[in-house]
């Protein structure tokens, strides 16, 4: 199996996932946007007992616009998010693909809320769309 490891941005909260992603998906919904200050968010869900986690973090709980709960862990010092649970998916852990650092990770297979895609943002052909 692959040992990925992902981290925040100081080093202090880091997480290594010991399987292949479940799935990996791009969001196009306005909580993810302002949670990464970017056009989108990306994560990969890898099933929980994959994945250890090391390092203190503090929690925020946000209602997804589907009404499901998401709990995201980022790191009290650099405020970098590097695990979050999904309400319904209690044994997956989700991680912003970003905090793996790696320019080689597997491309996304699912796009969701599309609806709130940029104009400029270019999607792989073979994408699933759920728009």
């Amino acid at each position: 199996m692959p040992l990925r490891s992902a981290s925040c941005s100081c080093g202090q909260l880091r997480l290594t996932a010991n399987a292949e992603p479940i799935r990996i998906s791009i969001c196009h919904c306005f909580a993810c946007q302002r949670r990464t200050g970017s056009a989108f968010g990306a994560q990969a869900r890898f099933p929980k007992e994959a994945v250890q986690i090391a390092g203190q973090s503090s929690s925020y709980l946000r209602i997804s616009d589907a009404g499901n709960k998401l709990t995201f862990h980022f790191c009290p010092v650099c405020g970098s998010t590097v695990h979050y649970e999904l309400e319904g998916q209690e044994d997956r852990v989700a991680v912003p693909i970003g905090a793996f650092a790696d320019h080689a990770f597997p491309a996304p297979t699912v796009s969701v809320y599309e609806s709130r895609m940029h104009a400029w943002v270019g999607l792989p052909v073979t994408i699933e769309h759920d728009l």
